[in-house]
């Protein structure tokens, strides 16, 4: 068989084949190139080197259309463009069209007279708009923001969308479900939790949560080292995929580990199925020992301690006393929520506490909460771990808003940041073991790519 005749059939197919299914064909020589790599630069060319064939310049002059036929191309072509922005407090209907381009005087009646449409510059700012023009006028106008109901604050959003159609401008507005993605972020601590994890570009109520996850294990007021390091993978909410902007609304935290002193800390998600087949989820170890303890570390989402279990002036007294409880700062109206699961032995008025509420627990176990703006439970009610029964006030012996928190035993005052890691963790059952090892494993891997990440997102 002629070797050169073969050559130029096989070029024929392959260049056939090539332009009836170019991305197969180059997905298939990446896989043969890398799969033979060594070998790939051994094989000895069938075709000619192209340096030997001859080689020839052609030059030809191209000239462009008259400027009157690209203007008249483009007037028969009009552009349709998308703008984004977020609404602020001094928004009307006009300054928010004007700086997004919008340049259509009847859509800006429209907005300011049709009831749904009002509802755009109506309420909290920070709505996340996005308009179509054609030629200036407004096509279309859609706006995310938080849903209107609480029960639904922070699995679903509002969409309000704005067309205009033959018939002129029509609005609709419904509540969508949020969608998520995993995220990775790490951080390095220099101050603060929080301020790095500003630097680190973590949404706040990730933050929190992060807070809330190691507070039995890290001291956040008194343990935390400059130099510490966190990383953690979470849900981040979308809005028809766009990265949601408000706060109010967070995903969970899937897995983290905070390196304290270090002493590494971690944790996973892990849903437990329950009876009844309803899944019963919470955080663990990568050991497989539970993060929920009997008692809560705090009586509020991760607060600010203005004064601890020790000798201090009182404010009001004018005199040296013990302080037997903790002293959190937080505005007037914060929720406050039981540490532990327990019956309310008292909720009203009480001297220099205010307005208390006390709660009794298993064990001889009491926590006191006081200065309370409002109580949101009764005597004999049973309460669970993390329920809220009352909010931040400044009632009784108090010169601004905060919560006096109290914890004793038999009587005896207990340090509260002490209790939350003295009392008992729960652990797994053995069904689940099996499953929790992959989730842990996979969360392993996850914790373990975010510095690698990290590095090649700021080369």
């Amino acid at each position: 068989m002629n070797t050169s005749s073969s050559v130029q059939r096989f070029i024929r197919r392959t260049d056939s084949l090539l332009q009836r299914h170019p991305r197969r064909l180059t997905a298939v020589v990446v896989a043969l190139l890398l799969g033979t790599g060594v070998t790939a630069f051994g094989v000895v060319p069938l075709a000619p080197d192209a340096a030997d064939l001859p080689r020839s310049i052609v030059t030809q002059s191209i000239l462009p259309a008259a400027l009157d036929a690209q203007l008249q191309a483009l007037e028969t072509h009009a552009l349709e463009l998308y703008r984004n922005d977020l609404t602020r407090n001094s928004d009307t209907a006009d300054s928010l069209l004007r700086r997004l381009g919008v340049d259509d005087p009847q859509a800006a009646a429209f907005l300011r007279t049709d009831a749904i449409a009002r509802r755009l510059l109506e309420g909290r700012a920070g709505k996340m708009v996005q308009v179509l023009t054609h030629e200036g006028r407004l096509s279309q106008l859609v706006a995310r923001s938080p849903a209107e109901s609480d029960a639904q604050f922070s699995t679903h959003f509002t969409r309000l969308t704005l067309t205009r159609d033959a018939l002129g401008l029509k609005t609709r507005s419904e509540q969508v479900p949020l969608a998520s993605e995993a995220k990775l972020g790490s951080g390095t601590i220099q101050t603060s939790l929080f301020a790095a994890a500003d630097e680190s570009r973590l949404p706040e109520p990730v933050t929190a949560q992060l807070a809330e996850l190691f507070s039995t294990d890290i001291d956040f007021r008194r343990e935390l080292r400059r130099g510490d390091t966190f990383t953690v993978l979470y849900e981040a909410l979308t809005a028809d995929g766009e990265p949601i902007t408000w706060n109010q609304a967070s995903g969970r935290v899937l897995a983290a580990e905070f390196v304290n002193a270090g002493e590494v800390h971690d944790a996973v998600w892990f849903e437990e199925p329950a009876a009844g087949g309803k899944a019963k989820g919470g955080y663990f170890g990568l050991d497989g020992r539970s993060k929920k303890r009997m008692f809560l570390p705090s009586p509020m989402a991760f607060s600010r301690v203005t004064s601890g279990f020790q000798m201090r002036f009182h404010p009001i007294l004018k005199s040296w006393r013990a302080h037997l409880g903790v002293d959190y700062g937080a505005p007037t109206g914060t929720p406050v929520r039981t540490v532990g699961e327990g019956v309310v032995d008292f909720a009203g008025r009480q001297g220099g506490y205010g307005n208390i509420v006390i709660v009794k627990h298993a064990g001889d176990r009491e926590t006191r909460y006081a200065h309370l703006s409002q109580m949101t439970v009764r005597r004999g009610q049973k309460v669970e771990q993390g329920e809220r029964i009352g909010a931040v006030g400044a009632t009784g012996w108090a010169t601004g808003p905060h919560l006096h928190f109290e914890f004793r035993v038999r009587g005896e005052h207990i340090d509260p940041m002490t209790i939350a890691r003295q009392s008992e963790a729960l652990t797994l059952s053995p069904a689940s073991r099996i499953r929790f090892a992959e989730v842990a494993e996979a969360a392993r891997a996850h914790l373990a790519a975010a510095p690698a990440i990290a590095e090649a997102s700021f080369e």
